[in-house]
């Protein structure tokens, strides 16, 4: 599984379909259908947030699902997929990989990043594990802990790189990234245009993945309308 993931996604977009609880798309039914559309255009891969989402996108698409589980703890910063519980539930639902938040920040309940992905290797040695990290030294210990690949996907998205764009300056942080990191990266975050798309698979990333630009309409149309604010 963990090769022919890694063979089928090599060179092409993962689309991300999600949305969350506060948005006017949030169901599994249409993130399913969202999918199947991006599916159609070529996509080789879906990343998705929740059990239900992943299971619905699976039975409608067949296609490979690198899942996580956006989960908000009062004692923690970290949210994507933070707990081995969280780990543990999106693998059980026989998706090609997992990915996983690594930012340094405060995990739930205490938990070790180290200790889950033991636990999670042991349990799943079959599931990928990706790491959505936020700066290089993030990269270095997904590195360090042996993960499949290495997403850019929470880079201007924490305190410290809060605003930063993947894009800036030709995509010099990502130039950074690739030349850190020992697995495969895939780029994620503000890749909003197909010219974006073509530059970063061009730099030598594994694969990259787009979201907003393609599955979510309420961003999509406020990015119009502020153009004639």
């Amino acid at each position: 599984m963990s090769n022919d993931f890694l063979n089928q996604v090599k060179g092409k977009m993962i689309v991300s379909c999600q949305a969350l609880p506060e948005e006017p798309l949030h169901s599994s039914f249409i993130m399913a259908r969202m999918a199947k559309a991006a599916k159609l255009a070529g996509a080789p891969a879906i990343r998705a947030n929740s059990i239900v989402d992943i299971e619905a996108i699976q039975a409608e698409t067949g296609l490979p699902v690198l899942g996580i589980n956006k989960h908000v703890y009062p004692d923690a910063e970290t949210f994507i997929t933070p707990t081995i519980e969280d780990m543990t539930a999106i693998a059980e639902t026989g998706c090609a990989a997992v990915a996983v938040e690594v930012t340094g920040r405060t995990r739930p309940h205490g938990q070790s990043l180290a200790d889950n992905v033991k636990q999670f290797r042991a349990a799943y040695p079959n599931t990928l594990l990706m790491a959505d990290t936020a700066s290089l030294a993030d990269v270095s210990q997904a590195d360090e802990l042996g993960f499949d690949m290495i997403g850019t996907t929470l880079y201007g998205y924490t305190e410290a790189t809060a605003g930063r764009d993947l894009a800036t300056n030709d995509f010099e942080y990502l130039k950074q990234v690739l030349k850190a990191a020992k697995h495969p990266v895939i780029a994620e975050g503000k890749i909003d245009t197909p010219e974006k798309l073509r530059r970063c698979i061009d730099l030598g990333v594994h694969a990259a993945v787009v979201g907003s630009a393609i599955t979510r309409p309420l961003t999509i149309a406020q990015r119009f309308m502020q153009a004639l604010a």
